[in-house]
């Protein structure tokens, strides 16, 4: 049997979000640096709301002061693979390990669901630290304006697999 990913690391624990954190969650996106500039088109006006929250299973990183450090998205099936629908760490904790942190749990929640990979779509700075976590690139999923008006890498995270 394989180990539990932990769910505590350097004082941040790993929680499925409730409902009550879609407030908190959106304010993570729309405020994250990595949409300044060209890419902030894609996330003005975005918003989490309970009813995604309630149909995906979406995790939040949480600092011991209850403070919400970073989610993610997981979409089971369909698709197939599952796919990472969104991943944010917040700017001032970032390089913290927080996001290792949630891809391990990722891996774990797609394992326990019966998957061997996770499809991401990736924000085109972020593909840097996906392949750092062991994700391949596959290939490159083409813009769709007026959503998102640039091409983005798609790549593999195996389950089994580490970085």
């Amino acid at each position: 049997m394989r180990p539990r990913v932990t769910d505590r690391h350097d004082g941040v624990h790993i929680r499925r979000a409730v409902a009550r954190d879609a407030k908190r969650l959106t304010r993570l996106v729309t405020g994250s640096r990595a949409y300044e500039g060209p890419y902030a088109p894609m996330v003005a006006g975005y918003r989490i709301g309970p009813d995604y929250i309630e149909a995906h299973a979406v995790h939040v990183a949480v600092g011991d002061d209850g403070r919400v450090l970073g989610f993610y998205a997981l979409i089971l099936f369909p698709p197939e693979p599952p796919e990472l629908d969104l991943m944010f760490v917040a700017d001032d904790v970032q390089g913290r390990g927080i996001g290792r942190l949630l891809v391990g749990h990722l891996r774990e929640e797609a394992r326990r669901a019966g998957a061997d990979a996770v499809r991401v779509v990736a924000h085109p700075p972020a593909e840097g630290f996906y392949r750092s976590v062991g994700a391949e690139r596959t290939g490159t999923v083409a813009a769709r304006p007026p959503a998102v008006m640039w091409d983005r890498p798609e790549l593999t995270l195996r389950v089994d697999a580490g970085p």
